[in-house]
């Protein structure tokens, strides 16, 4: 069985602890790969060699850097199909969707950075006519860069392209769940010829690796993706050292349809941006409003559409429900749907694992479902489910509709269907959400902030956002 080694100082390496994690194959649930579980010392050895090749590489132009960012695309975009077959095998997405999206994304992650790092500007000020104040940038040192595994390649490279863009060096902790992916990339690191020790990747579990990356004393700034209780507890550790936090956590993300939205675009998109990726995409729409004049209708419609999607292979091209990530996490999907029937909710379909035979019969799959009849109170409409599980919930006036969407903990996205431009402004300023789309989903640009309220974290990414959290702003005042 192959097994996936840390990447340190240019080199891959066995832990130092001598253990490895199996990660399993979820279609199959069988184990496919051994991934490296690392300890503090493993993460020291990466802290170090980040910070030896840390002077010389922020001390490159811009347009040295970019050159490599270019590269690594480049050699990304020439094993597409191999990457995004390994991504499918390790975190269950179809392969047709791993390559549409996410290796499609890495690509455009380091490519995107690559020509911003070159057009970064910054600001001169002339205070009066004998004095001038600047600004200027530089890189702040080691980054500690710990990516979730719903989008294993994907977030982690939108870490790790302006991070290294903007001149820093990184200690990366990719999930244990979906570590190939990152391993592939540190081959393709190798034959850019990216200097040693500028991207460093350390395997292995939250409490081994993670804690010890988040916990060390040279490494002045984390970027994390997952869970709201994993990061709460990393910036607990991070506050007392003043660490710089980008912290990008849960979402339990409302769609609103209005009454006079187009009503077969948003039946198409609202399947999308319940179930793609198996619901495992922390932008997944998993409260769905809908105006009362419409709601019949629309659930009608909306089971329709969703009892007719495809579970099964992630190979086979028809395919749009892939199996869950996990075991564990299959059982935790599983177990809502207990609260579902002693709460008394209605599941109009799924909820339960699908009949698949041969090599699938193990797999961690869960139906596509949808319930009805959940109070707001309901652990179903105020926990983060993160799997193919929504709720469907009528309701009379705007007023109502803001109330109920922003009547949970969480603030990443928000989803609003309506050909009234009024009536969209009006709802999108007053959602409490970092992300409001309007008649679509999943739409990004890199130059735009990026990120949550409230629970769902602190920080943004993209253009503006990473170049305020990897650099740190100086300004000198000169009066003559």
């Amino acid at each position: 069985m192959k097994k996936i080694l840390n990447f340190i100082d240019g080199v891959f390496v066995e832990p130092k602890t001598g253990n490895f994690l199996q990660s399993f194959n979820p279609a199959y649930g069988e184990p496919h790969l051994l991934v490296a579980d690392s300890g503090a010392e493993d993460v020291a050895d990466a802290v170090h060699a980040a910070q030896r090749v840390f002077p010389e590489w922020a001390g490159l132009e811009p347009g040295e850097r970019s050159r490599y960012l270019f590269r690594i695309a480049d050699l990304i975009e020439k094993r597409r199909e191999q990457f995004a077959e390994a991504e499918s095998a390790d975190q269950g997405k179809p392969v047709w969707l791993a390559e549409a999206m996410d290796i499609s994304r890495v690509i455009h992650n380091f490519r995107f950075f690559a020509s911003a790092i070159l057009h970064s500007t910054d600001e001169a000020m002339q205070t009066n006519q004998n004095c001038l104040t600047y600004v200027t940038r530089r890189p702040v040192g080691v980054a500690g860069l710990i990516s979730p595994w719903n989008l294993p390649l994907y977030l982690l490279t939108w870490k790790i392209a302006p991070a290294i863009g903007f001149g820093n060096s990184v200690v990366c902790k990719p999930s244990e769940f979906t570590s190939h992916t990152a391993e592939m990339l540190c081959e393709v690191l190798q034959e850019a010829q990216l200097p040693a020790g500028v991207v460093n990747m350390v395997f292995g579990t939250g409490p081994g690796a993670g804690e010890a990356l988040v916990r060390h004393p040279d490494v002045p700034l984390i970027s994390f993706t997952g869970g709201t209780a994993t990061g709460r507890a990393i910036a607990q550790i991070a506050a007392p050292m003043f660490k710089k936090l980008s912290l990008e956590l849960g979402g339990k993300n409302p769609a609103i349809i209005l009454d006079d939205a187009d009503f077969d675009r948003a039946i198409e998109t609202t399947v999308n941006s319940s179930f793609l990726n198996q619901g495992e995409i922390c932008l997944c729409g998993s409260r769905i409003y809908v105006q009362r004049g419409i709601y019949e209708a629309f659930v009608s419609k909306f089971t329709e559409r969703v009892r007719k999607l495809q579970i099964g292979d992630p190979r086979k091209r028809e395919t749009f429900v892939g199996p869950l990530v996990s075991r564990q996490h299959l059982e935790k999907v599983e177990s809502f749907m207990d609260v579902a029937r002693n709460e008394g909710a209605e599941i109009l379909c799924g909820g339960e694992r699908p009949n698949l035979e041969g090599k699938l019969k193990n797999g961690y799959f869960f139906q596509p479902t949808i319930l009805t009849g959940v109070k707001h109170e309901s652990r179903l409409q105020q926990e983060e489910i993160f799997g193919p599980v929504v709720t469907l919930t009528p309701f009379v006036s705007d007023e109502e509709a803001l109330r109920l969407a922003n009547g949970v903990s969480y603030g990443l996205s928000a989803t609003v269907w309506t050909n009234s431009l009024p009536r969209a402004h009006r709802m999108a300023e007053r959602l409490e959400a970092g992300t409001v789309w309007i008649n679509t989903w999943l739409k990004r640009d890199l130059r735009a902030p990026f990120g949550g309220m409230k629970a769902s974290g602190i920080g943004r990414e993209g253009q503006e956002g990473s170049r305020e959290f990897f650099t740190e702003a100086k300004t000198i005042v000169i009066e003559v």
